[in-house]
């Protein structure tokens, strides 16, 4: 697309929702995105499901549709169909133990119908293990059931503070195999114009997103950090689309309005400001959310939501990009992105997810909160959960820790009242 037809497109999207608050054009874009899969299935379209960690780029440019069983999992279990999917895995034979994503997504393939939430089966599955690799396995095991390709990039873990030269090279072949079965897929021939366009777009998307996300630095924070657990779902599933750039921007700006007015969607007196640490506990959003405000705690910094904003200038930095997700990375660079948060969002205190589903995530929080702790001075507390599963979680025990660490808080704020 030229640079005048895509300024011709941004004014058009700009018309189109000159109207709606970012939050609303966020969710339209969302529903878009699957209304979009839906027809492409129906049109007889080859349709993926894809990880949301994989490069969309590659898919983007080759304008192939794709529905994140990720994305489709949170939803299910936020409203309230978590344990009944995955009951229905556990009945098929799938652990107790493994992913309750994977366990949700398993038992979808199956039944093909959830009320919560719905998206068309696939004709190819994309994955990429830079999350975990329980992902290979789930994603595999689709792929053997439904008997459809299985397109796979391996991203090694990085036990270097950055991806260097060898790792770029391992993705490249990768990349380029990825391309030829993807075209073969779906008929469609690569652009390298296209592809640069994407890319443009990604890190536009991915450059707003983070810049919203940073205005809780300020103090009172101008939104409440929950927010972004919801608006976080097009950082996912459309970076590479010109509206999820243009909406994302509309957001900062409404952030930084917010700041200018010294409004904020959080309600309440921000009493506190924490960093929550790891993937929300979907099936118990509300209770987690309202027993943090209404003790006035406001979350001003999360990983799991900023992982999304993917940042590069050109094809090897995107594939050093995709090495540095929060679970392909080394321990020294995952601590000092706690770090880091702490000290620009001036927090208060850190609550950390131990999540039964995500083991590779949450087995090195331990020593990291141990640290984080050690360096800082900030306190932690720690609650038991899934992102999925709603029987790992206790209301009882969330309640006594969030507690627990608003005493040791406020016991900070009185100390320091006393020595200023």
């Amino acid at each position: 697309m030229s640079k005048e037809s895509l300024k011709e497109r941004e004014a058009q999207i700009k018309e189109e929702f000159a109207d709606l608050p970012a939050a609303k054009m966020l969710g339209k874009i969302v529903g878009k995105s699957y209304k979009d899969a839906f027809e492409a299935k129906e049109a007889g379209e080859p349709v993926g499901w894809c990880a949301s960690n994989f490069p969309q780029e590659i898919l983007e440019t080759l304008d192939i549709k794709v529905v994140f069983p990720e994305n489709q999992a949170a939803a299910i279990s936020a409203k309230g169909g978590g344990e009944r999917m995955c009951n229905i895995a556990e009945d098929s034979g799938y652990s107790n133990d493994i992913c309750a994503y994977a366990r949700i997504s398993l038992a979808y393939m199956d039944v093909k119908d959830a009320p919560e939430m719905n998206m068309p089966q696939p004709d190819f599955v994309a994955c990429c293990n830079n999350i975990c690799n329980c992902m290979i396995k789930w994603y595999e095991n689709i792929a053997r059931e439904l008997d459809i390709p299985f397109i796979m990039i391996d991203v090694p873990y990085n036990n270097e503070y950055e991806a260097e030269e060898d790792r770029v090279a391992y993705l490249k072949g990768q990349f380029d195999h990825a391309i030829k079965q993807l075209e073969e897929i779906s008929g469609k021939k690569w652009d390298d114009e296209k592809f640069q366009e994407v890319m443009d777009i990604s890190q536009r998307t991915g450059r707003a997103w983070l810049d919203a996300t940073g205005y809780a630095k300020y103090t009172p924070s101008p939104f409440s950090g929950f927010d972004v657990f919801n608006h976080m779902a097009v950082a996912v599933c459309a970076r590479g689309k010109l509206e999820s750039a243009i909406a994302f921007e509309k957001l900062a700006e409404e952030f930084a309005e917010n700041v200018k007015t010294g409004k904020s969607t959080f309600k309440g007196e921000e009493k506190y400001r924490i960093i929550f640490e790891g993937i929300a506990c979907w099936p118990h959003l509300r209770h987690t959310f309202k027993g943090l405000k209404d003790n006035g705690v406001n979350v001003v910094g999360t990983v799991y939501a900023d992982a999304f904003g993917y940042i590069y200038g050109n094809t090897n930095e995107l594939m050093q990009a995709y090495c540095g997700t929060p679970n392909a990375i080394s321990y020294e660079r995952s601590l000092d992105m706690r770090l880091k948060l702490a000290k620009e969002n001036n927090v208060d205190g850190m609550l950390v997810h131990i999540n039964r589903s995500c083991k590779q995530w949450s087995a090195i929080m331990y020593e990291i909160e141990r640290e984080f702790r050690e360096k800082t001075g900030i306190p932690t507390a720690s609650f038991d959960g899934d992102q999925a599963d709603p029987r790992n979680f206790s209301e009882a025990q969330y309640d006594t820790r969030v507690q627990g660490l608003i005493e040791v808080m406020e016991a900070n704020k009185q100390k320091e009242s006393k020595e200023a």
